[in-house]
């Protein structure tokens, strides 16, 4: 499935992608941000805080499908008018069917 989100750019739309962030995303979890700001768009995805891993900032994970669908985890924090994506991962096959997506 194609991708309305442009493809090269550090912000767009709702979401804010920091550019070294990404690249090293992409090259080390092979998941683009562009596709992990689909996992937004999945009506059965699930959101939960995630308070261990910043003291300055609420942070939160997404679990649900791509538009391409692959299930993925995506850690986000909510910015003013603006989602900032801080990394996204596949799901393992354990988290996989714990969660049976």
């Amino acid at each position: 499935m194609e991708s309305n989100l442009p493809l090269e750019g550090w912000c767009f739309g709702e979401f804010q992608l920091e550019l070294q962030q990404k690249n090293q995303n992409l090259q080390n979890l092979r998941v683009s941000f562009q596709e992990a700001a689909t996992v937004f768009g999945d009506p059965l995805s699930i959101t939960a805080p995630d308070p261990d891993h910043s003291l300055t900032e609420s942070r939160y994970i997404i679990v649900g499908r791509s538009e391409e669908g692959r299930p993925l985890m995506v850690a986000h924090t909510d910015r003013i008018n603006e989602i900032r994506i801080i990394c996204a991962r596949e799901l393992t096959r354990r988290e996989r069917r714990q969660q049976a997506v």
